[in-house]
């Protein structure tokens, strides 16, 4: 006598399957097989919890979503005007950065040109 499943725990055993990362954690005594079905009942596939237990490829696929989901969230919340005044900022501090870079390029340049015109120089020591 042959014995049949619920669906659902037919479903539960293939989703493990998918994701052997959960075996390995009731081995270790981490979590019970009846938590892990209660997460998934609850929760579904597709939930940001089983992140830790994806294979390389899909974890990698679904940090990436993840990643680009909070960079879109974050675009959304951004004030132009006040991105503006800090892009002004930030400009106004190149440009003073340059200024100094090009004064002391200057300087350098104009003892460059001062040992040129007097080759045989005399320094006090």
């Amino acid at each position: 006598m042959e014995k049949h499943l619920h669906p659902s725990v037919e479903q539960f055993k293939q989703f493990v399957k998918k994701h052997p990362k959960i075996i390995q954690e009731v081995r270790k005594g981490k979590k019970t097989w009846k938590q892990f079905y209660e997460d998934w009942y609850l929760f579904g596939e597709e939930d940001e919890i089983w992140n830790e237990y994806r294979d390389g490829e899909k974890k990698q696929e679904t940090d990436g979503a993840t990643l680009i989901n909070k960079v879109l969230s974050v675009v959304k919340n951004i004030d132009p005007n006040e991105m503006q005044k800090h892009i002004a900022t930030v400009q106004e501090a190149i440009a003073a950065i340059q200024n100094v870079i090009g004064q002391l390029q200057g300087m350098k340049q104009s003892e460059n040109v001062s040992r040129e015109q007097h080759p045989f120089s005399f320094r006090k020591d």
